[in-house]
């Protein structure tokens, strides 16, 4: 694909080189880890990676899209997606309309064909805040005046995202929403108040939801129920362990075997662990590292506030569903649900991830390579 236009400079060809890693080897690893469980639910060991592959591709488009379109006119349509989004996360909770999978109602489609809305809302947030925040003249001094009409919004969404059963969403979205905030200067007491109620919702959203305070009793000691409860965080262990430092290699993976389940999803790392061992988990954290890091300075050499905010809150995305993944797979704390960028198997999330990573490619052509450059000193 071209990415240069005659009137615009070249993208960051290095973030361009990093995003294109990571989507290869995420597309490789998805085959890997699902091959065994696809042939044997499915009678095909192709059925995940065709369908990832198919959003790839339709995720490299909208990148290629958002890469060369003009900002501000994406600007023009960020409150009608934005209510088309609303609408959406609530057809989700209608019976017979959104699709219910594994006790779940996080989707809209017809047969295999499905949509995750939440994941739309999550970059639709960002947008949202980051444009509202980039015409306010005002600061953000007042908890009331200025900080809540922008935190009632991030609620709403977040909520109904909540009752979707889908508390990692949610929490995303709280994070993103809160994150751009901060970054446009809001002040540090508010959101040591907000994090403490943040986190006494969390707390309640556990213990009033049966499944999810089994999660955090396991988080404990998953080993007090090895075949129940501890079953997957068990097994992911036994796949990091068995891993070693240079792992067992490419598709010789053995907890894929229908032991980690579903282990092309949030689990998918404990399978790169187990395949490419230490060498290979540590590789991939620095493609991330070098993602986001390179991400931040665009966004800091950004030619203004909406450009700026925004690449923030994806590059945010990404740094957050990272960490907290990698966390949740090595034990470090319960299962959420969240899932690993450019890896986990999902195509509606691997689509709207790759089209974003066009917006921040199209913020880099706006860019001297020395503003990057004074940045990077």
């Amino acid at each position: 694909m071209d990415f240069k236009s005659k009137d615009r400079k070249s993208i960051d060809f290095t973030f361009l080189i990093l995003v294109i890693a990571l989507l290869i080897y995420g597309l490789i690893m998805v085959f890997s880890a699902s091959s065994a469980s696809a042939h044997y639910y499915n009678g095909d060991a192709f059925f995940f990676i065709k369908k990832q592959g198919l959003f790839a591709i339709l995720g490299l488009f909208g990148m290629w899209i958002m890469s060369v379109i003009d900002i501000n006119l994406i600007k023009k349509f960020i409150t009608p997606v934005l209510l088309v989004t609303l609408v959406l996360l609530i057809l989700v909770l209608i019976p017979g309309v959104g699709m219910e999978i594994n006790g779940a109602r996080r989707w809209i489609g017809i047969s295999s064909i499905s949509f995750q809305p939440s994941e739309l809302a999550k970059y639709v947030i960002i947008l949202f805040v980051a444009n509202s925040l980039s015409v306010r003249k005002e600061p953000l001094d007042s908890f009331l005046k200025d900080l809540m009409p922008y935190l009632m919004v991030i609620a709403l969404f977040a909520g109904l995202v909540f009752l979707e059963d889908h508390l990692s969403g949610a929490i995303v979205i709280a994070f993103l929403g809160c994150l751009i905030l901060y970054v446009a200067g809001a002040k540090n007491s508010h959101f040591v108040a907000l994090g403490v109620a943040g986190v006494i919702l969390i707390i309640f959203g556990i213990i009033f939801e049966p499944y999810r305070m089994a999660r955090f009793t396991t988080f404990l000691d998953p080993f007090k129920d090895p075949l129940g409860s501890g079953f997957q965080i068990v097994q992911s262990f036994y796949a990091i362990g068995s891993g070693g430092f240079f792992g067992l290699g490419l598709g010789q993976s053995r907890q894929k075997y229908l032991y980690i389940p579903e282990p092309h999803n949030d689990f998918i790392f404990s399978i790169i662990c187990e395949e490419h061992g230490f060498f290979g988990a540590v590789l991939l954290i620095i493609l991330f590292a070098l993602l986001i890091w390179r991400g931040i300075k665009i966004a800091m050499a950004a030619p203004d506030v909406f450009t700026s905010l925004t690449t923030t809150g994806i590059i945010g995305l990404v740094a957050f569903q990272t960490v907290v993944n990698i966390a949740v797979v090595t034990g470090s704390m319960p299962v959420t649900g969240m899932p690993l960028p450019f890896f986990s198997y999902g195509g509606s999330a691997l689509a709207f991830l790759l089209t974003s990573m066009g917006f921040v490619l199209n913020v880099s052509r706006n860019l001297e390579k020395e503003e990057i450059k004074e940045i990077e000193e």
